[in-house]
C-alpha cells in the first residue's frame, strides 16, 4: 500500500444521496453522487425504505462513474472506505455491504469511518490543509451538530446538537406549511428574497440565560417551527394576506442567527479562531453570509469546502480514510456494521 498517498475508494450511503468518491492522498480525483431526492419529493422527506432501494439501485452505475471520472480500475486501489454510521440503518447498511464485498474481492484493506467526521475531512481536499484545533458547525437535514476537532483522526469532541429537529429537517417542515415544495432550503432561500429578515421576531431556540446554562452550544428548532406556524394561522384566521417572503426571510435568520452565534461563541470562548462549516444547509446563502461577517468581526478563520463536497459525498469518506492511511490507522476488522446512533466520537470503527 502507498501510504504517503493512498488511493483510496470512499462510498457514502447514510441518508437519500449514493455518494462514490476517490482521493489520492488529499487530491480528488472523482466525486460522483446520485440522489434519490425526487422520489422522496412527492413525500415531502425521506423515507427510509425508499432511500435503501434506491441505494441498492444507483450504486454499481455510480461506483462505475466514479471509476470513469479518475481513470483508476478496482484493482488500482489501496483502501475502500464507508460510512458506518450516523445515519438511516437501512440506507447505511447497503453501502456497508458493498464495500465489504468490494474489499473482499479486491483482498485490500477496509476502513469504515464516521460520517460527521467525514463532513470535517471534506476541507482535507481544498488548497491549503486542515488546521487543528478547529471548531465545525455541521447542518444538514439530519444533524445540527458543533464538533471541537482537536485532531481529525484521533480527537473529536462533540460540544452539542439539536435536541428536537435538526435545522435542514426545520426548513423542510417550514416549507411545507407555507404551500413551498420539498426540499425546503432552497425553497426557502428563494422565497426570502426581498424579504425584511427583522419583519417577524421569531423564537431563537436554546438562547435564553438559564437555557444556556444546560445547554451552551445545543440547539432546538422545534419551538421556531411552531411560531411560525402560529403566525401564519393567526394571520390567515384574520383574512389577512400572508408576507410570504418577510416569514421566510424571519424564519431563515432565526436559524442562522442560532446557528453562527453557537458557533463563534464556542470559537472565543474555547479560543479556537477556525471555524469550518459542513452539510447541505451550507448551501444557504444566508447562512455563509452571516457566518463571514461574524467570523471577520471576531477575528476567526472561516473555512467552507466547496458546496459540492458539502453536502453528502463519497469523496469526505474517502478523504477521511486516505488520512488515517497516512497517519498509521489499521484498518477496520470485518465485523464492524451499520449503527444509526453512532457518536462522533468514534472516528473509525
Amino acid at each position: 500500500m502507498n501510504r504517503d498517498a493512498p488511493l483510496v475508494l470512499g462510498i457514502e450511503t447514510s441518508c437519500d444521496e449514493t455518494g462514490v468518491g476517490i482521493v489520492r492522498g488529499t487530491e480528488l480525483l472523482a466525486n460522483a453522487i446520485a440522489s434519490s431526492m425526487e422520489e422522496h419529493a412527492r413525500y415531502g422527506g425521506v423515507v427510509p425504505e425508499v432511500a435503501a432501494r434506491a441505494h441498492l439501485e444507483a450504486l454499481g452505475p455510480t461506483i462505475r462513474a466514479a471509476l470513469d471520472e479518475a481513470s483508476v480500475d478496482l484493482a488500482d486501489l489501496d483502501a475502500v472506505a464507508v460510512t458506518s454510521g450516523p445515519g438511516l440503518a437501512g440506507a447505511l447498511m447497503v453501502g456497508v455491504g458493498a464495500a465489504k464485498a468490494l474489499a473482499l474481492s479486491l483482498e485490500k484493506p477496509i476502513y469504515a469511518v464516521n460520517h460527521l467526521v467525514g463532513h470535517v475531512g471534506a476541507d482535507l481536499l481544498g488548497d491549503r490543509p486542515l488546521e487543528t484545533p478547529s471548531v465545525a458547525l455541521l447542518v444538514s437535514g439530519g444533524h445540527t451538530s458543533l464538533l471541537l476537532v482537536r485532531d481529525l483522526d484521533s480527537d473529536v469532541e462533540l460540544l452539542g446538537e439539536t435536541i428536537d429537529d435538526a435545522a435542514g429537517e426545520a426548513f423542510d417542515k417550514v416549507a411545507r406549511l407555507l404551500g413551498l415544495p420539498y426540499p425546503g432550503g432552497p425553497e426557502i432561500d428563494r422565497a426570502a428574497i426581498g424579504g425584511d429578515p427583522d419583519a417577524i421576531r421569531f423564537p431563537r431556540g436554546l438562547t435564553r440565560p438559564k437555557d444556556l446554562e444546560r445547554h451552551r452550544y445545543d440547539f432546538s428548532f422545534s419551538g421556531l417551527k411552531t411560531a411560525v406556524a402560529r403566525w401564519v394561522e393567526q394571520r390567515e384566521a384574520a383574512g389577512e394576506p400572508v408576507p410570504l417572503a418577510d416569514v421566510a426571510a424571519s424564519f431563515r435568520e432565526a436559524v442562522v442567527d442560532v446557528l453562527v452565534s453557537k458557533a463563534i461563541a464556542a470559537c472565543t470562548e474555547l479560543g479556537v479562531p477556525r471555524l469550518l462549516l459542513g452539510g447541505g444547509v451550507v448551501a444557504n446563502r444566508r447562512l455563509r453570509e452571516v457566518a463571514g461577517q461574524r467570523a471577520d468581526a471576531a477575528g476567526i478563520a472561516l473555512r467552507i469546502p466547496p458546496l459540492s463536497l458539502c453536502t453528502d459525498n463519497g469523496a469526505m469518506i474517502a478523504a477521511l480514510a486516505a488520512r488515517l492511511v497516512m497517519a498509521g490507522h489499521a484498518p477496520s476488522t470485518l465485523d464492524f456494521g451499520a449503527d444509526s446512533t453512532l457518536p462522533v466520537t468514534d472516528i473509525q470503527t
